[in-house]
């Protein structure tokens, strides 16, 4: 079976948002939908917020259209979507591994695993005190 004719399907994260994306091949338009919607829809047209998903498409030259389906969930808009450009950086590689060198020079390939620090109790936030008073 080659790569062109399989659907390819990779997750990819970012604090507490995860995206599992699909890739089918297509002969039609492309088109990217992320939980049953069109991106521009589930974004609110937020170009900040497209342009993380479109950068991976501008490193990239692939003859095979695809549409791409996206199911995500947790974390803000913005954390999705680094973990959309994640999992669609995954996918692509698998189509092409060459493609390895150019996402990685953009740090497309690299998991920021910067989460949110607990409460510690006795603090009024992780590591926020209440007010000292000496006397």
């Amino acid at each position: 079976m080659s790569p062109t004719k399989r659907e390819l399907i990779h997750s990819g994260g970012r604090k507490t948002a995860s995206a599992l994306v699909k890739l089918s091949p297509t002969n039609a338009t492309e088109n990217i939908f992320i939980n049953d919607k069109l991106a521009e829809l589930y974004f609110h047209k937020n170009k900040a917020l497209l342009y993380n998903i479109y950068q991976v498409y501008q490193l990239i030259d692939i003859s095979t259209k695809y549409n791409v389906f996206i199911s995500v969930k947790g974390g803000g808009l913005s954390a999705q979507a680094q973990a959309i450009r994640l999992a669609l950086c995954k996918a692509f590689m698998e189509y092409t591994p060459t493609l390895r060198a150019p996402f990685k020079a953009q740090g497309y390939l690299t998991r920021d695993a910067r989460i949110k620090e607990r409460r510690k109790y006795g603090l009024k936030k992780a590591r926020k005190a209440p007010q000292y008073s000496k006397r």
